[in-house]
């Protein structure tokens, strides 16, 4: 539904689910993440005409010789999810650098390139894989490939995780993809705090400055057009030096954890990160703080 609400009625949305049973051992908010960065961008490359955004999902077993043209892939079962749109497709100059950090064919104020360089991490820090097919004027096919586990009981173990920490304190969330600033609000939501989310670093620091009482800690993206995250979180700690503020980031090189406290920054944190490691770092800064 939150999908379908972000999508333009002029894309119909279709999906084909397998019945085959079929599970992998993912973080479901990342995954959420992924698959909205990846249908977002899809009804962006049909913005205009229109068309038709298929998501499939199903087990698929790789063979020695398909996971040859893949060194991501290994023999085995995998959960295939693909999303397949009818938009303008891609050259393969393009295709071939879509998960480099910062590289975009959105036009300016758009968007930073970082989405795909995001959901390029996450597949593979669950030991997956992505590939990508395009021509231009015949859309783009992503597949992403999980490892499959065959048996629930097995899944089952592998959850027994601690429960997450939860709070119910005030936070402004900061990120210019879309996708990324509505899953970081419905992440947190989840675990109680209240959270308004923007995806313009202009507009939360017109929201702060208007009422710079309202929030008990800011999350913001470092690279974001028109004022970066460092320059909001400047501002912010400007106009009210106490606010804790953690700074969220898919390329480290642009700026250290180091310039980052230099700043007042009080948490640095490396995209892509689980629901689990954002609530311990939210809880973590907040205790900090005194709340």
């Amino acid at each position: 539904k939150l999908l379908r609400a972000s999508l333009p009625s002029t894309v119909e949305m279709k999906q084909e689910i397998s019945d085959q049973p079929c599970w992998a051992l993912a973080d479901p908010v990342q995954i959420h993440q992924v698959l909205m960065n990846l249908c977002i961008n899809a009804s962006q490359a049909m913005r205009g005409r229109g068309g038709l955004l298929v998501i499939t999902l199903a087990p698929e077993e790789i063979d020695e010789s398909r996971a040859a043209l893949n060194p991501d892939l290994r023999p085995g079962v995998y959960v295939h999810l693909g999303v397949r749109d009818t938009g303008q497709g891609m050259g393969q100059e393009v295709v071939g650098r879509i998960f480099e950090p910062f590289f975009t064919t959105k036009q300016s104020g758009e968007g930073t390139g970082m989405g795909l360089a995001v959901v390029h991490g996450i597949v593979k820090s669950h030991k997956g894989a992505i590939e990508v097919a395009s021509q231009p004027g015949q859309g783009t096919v992503f597949d992403l490939y999980f490892p499959c586990i065959t048996e629930t009981g097995e899944l089952g173990e592998s959850r027994a995780d601690s429960p997450m920490s939860r709070g119910t304190e005030r936070i402004l969330f900061v990120d210019d993809e879309p996708a990324l600033a509505e899953l970081g609000k419905q992440a947190l939501g989840s675990l109680g705090y209240r959270v308004e989310s923007h995806g313009d670093s202009r507009e939360a620091w017109a929201r702060f400055v208007a009422a710079p009482d309202t929030f008990d800690l800011v999350i913001t993206d470092l690279t974001m057009p028109g004022m970066t995250g460092a320059q909001l979180a400047e501002k912010i700690l400007a106009l009210r030096p106490a606010i804790p503020v953690i700074l969220t980031t898919g390329y480290s090189d642009i700026l250290t954890e180091e310039e980052a406290r230099e700043l007042g920054v009080h948490e640095y944190l490396l995209k892509p990160f689980s629901t689990a490691r954002l609530a311990e770092v939210v809880r973590r800064t907040l205790d900090a703080d005194g709340h």
